[in-house]
């Protein structure tokens, strides 16, 4: 069975329906038929058939009205259109393509001729799905920070203003995170920045399992992280902090013959539903944290700095 490929048929012809739909179903295609473009449209948008058989006269809507729905209403996933007509001219072939269509075959129809257009279109289809994934990989890799596996700084100026903007229309608090690794350079000059990329791994790990699924965490420089927490006000950024700091002091990190015991510094700030708009901002919520870390840092290190923007 062609499962991964359903196709959708739409024919007024009740005797042709049928032919045509018996013949899918033999050659193992899972399909399902109505009588006009109307009606394949309602279906369609239910549930996506990857390939659609449509005659060209159609009551209440034909085949060219069908082709340019399609095209306008479905852009997620390809759909491979085939016209069906008894006769056919160059203008119609124009009208056709420009409408949206990819193929047209005449009737009567030839079976082994349908069968082998319909597997023509699965191998552009099957192309457009690897090119699609393919895409999808880049673009993740393109997102992530290739050391830690965590989300890279274009991630975070990608999606952080969304997430602001998410957050006040819904009037929802949110909070950032700085987190900077305590003296991380002497841990790089003693055992050798190998060992320094292992540390980072390890803390972007313990951060990992320490935040819940809509936080997000992103390698923000060298040895500094922020984490992006929706709906959560200052005190919840704190009690998170307190956590992951407890944690991270807490963790021996192992690497060949060494054990490594490291802390961090946090800097946090954010804002509550009734935050005035002009004074929030990308580029301000950041500075802001950063601020709060800085001072963390110069009044002794493993500690926390929190406050308002």
């Amino acid at each position: 069975m062609n499962n991964h490929f359903p196709i959708l048929l739409a024919e007024d012809n009740p005797v042709s329906r049928k032919v045509l739909k018996d013949l899918l179903l033999k050659a193992g295609y899972e399909v399902a038929a109505v009588e006009n473009g109307r009606k394949a449209l309602e279906l369609l948008n239910k549930k996506i058939f990857p390939i659609v058989l449509t005659d060209l006269m159609m009551p209440e809507m034909d085949g060219f009205e069908l082709c340019r729905a399609i095209r306008k209403n479905f852009t997620d996933d390809y759909v491979f259109i085939i016209i069906l007509t008894v006769k056919y001219s160059k203008d119609d072939i124009v009208l056709g393509l420009e409408a949206g269509a990819d193929d047209f075959l005449s009737k009567p129809i030839n079976h082994p001729e349908l069968v082998a257009r319909i597997q023509s279109g699965i191998r552009i289809l099957e192309l457009e799905r690897s090119l699609k994934k393919a895409n999808k990989e880049i673009e993740i890799l393109s997102l992530t920070d290739p050391l830690t596996e965590v989300n890279n700084r274009r991630y975070l100026n990608k999606t952080f203003p969304l997430e602001i903007k998410r957050a006040r229309r819904y009037k929802n608090p949110l909070s950032v995170l700085i987190c900077d690794i305590d003296h991380f350079k002497r841990v790089n000059d003693t055992y050798g920045h190998p060992v320094g990329d292992q540390v980072l791994k390890e803390v972007a790990k313990c951060i990992g399992e320490s935040i819940r699924d809509v936080d997000w965490i992103v390698r923000y420089g060298g040895e500094e992280f922020i984490i992006v927490a929706p709906e959560t006000g200052i005190d919840g950024a704190l009690a998170m902090a307190e956590r992951l700091l407890k944690a991270i002091s807490h963790r021996s990190i192992r690497i060949r013959e060494h054990t490594i015991h490291i802390t961090v510094s946090f800097g946090i700030t954010g804002f509550a539903a009734g935050t005035a708009d002009d004074k929030i901002s990308f580029e301000g919520i950041i500075e802001k944290a950063d601020k709060y870390l800085y001072t963390a840092k110069q009044e002794g290190r493993n500690r926390i700095e929190a406050g308002p923007l």
